[in-house]
């Protein structure tokens, strides 16, 4: 029995990333979709929001379960009993990105293989990153996510302009006062 793991930040999950999933899922007897609980970047959701996300838009995936973790992604798919890595490509830059990544993991944990899957190409252009973007501009979602990721978007960056708004009339009144 193959054990897969599929790491990311899933911030948020999308259509492109489940497209992985649904590809890797027919290809390892096991998938474990890996969410990094601290990445390099600036989150949206929290890790255990970005979980409940991935469970709800894999509801449908029996037997592919959603964990966050934390540490070096080779640590996590050994305690998970994984023996390949997968990875997601959509262009030059991810190539040589994983590229890159994918020989220091080599270098850790010579036994995890890497299986690069090319995005789909109604995928191709999707990041969450973009996507993050669209929604913040009013952009439509339709087909990019699921809707429960859309809804979420909303409500958050509805959320998160409402406190940036009341932040600058808080100031406003604080030098108005001085």
């Amino acid at each position: 029995m193959v054990t897969a793991v599929y790491p990311g930040s899933f911030d948020p999950i999308t259509n492109g990333h489940l497209d992985i999933i649904t590809r890797a899922y027919a290809l390892f007897d096991k998938l474990i979709v890996g969410i990094y609980d601290r990445p390099d970047k600036q989150m949206l959701f929290s890790v255990e929001e970005r979980v409940a996300l991935a469970r709800e838009a894999m509801a449908n995936f029996h037997g592919v379960r959603v964990k966050s973790y934390s540490g070096l992604t080779v640590d996590f798919i050994r305690k998970e009993g994984g023996r390949a890595m997968i990875r997601g490509l959509r262009m030059n830059s991810d190539f040589e990105a994983e590229f890159e990544i994918a020989a220091m993991n080599k270098k850790l944990a010579p036994d995890i293989e890497l299986v690069c899957l090319m995005a789909s190409s109604e995928y191709q252009c999707l990041s969450s990153r973009l996507i993050k973007e669209v929604a913040s501009l009013g952009g439509s979602l339709k087909g990019l996510v699921p809707e429960h990721v859309a809804v979420a978007l909303s409500n958050r960056l509805a959320g998160v302009e409402l406190e940036a708004s009341t932040q600058r009339a808080s100031r406003r009144n604080k030098i108005s006062q001085q």
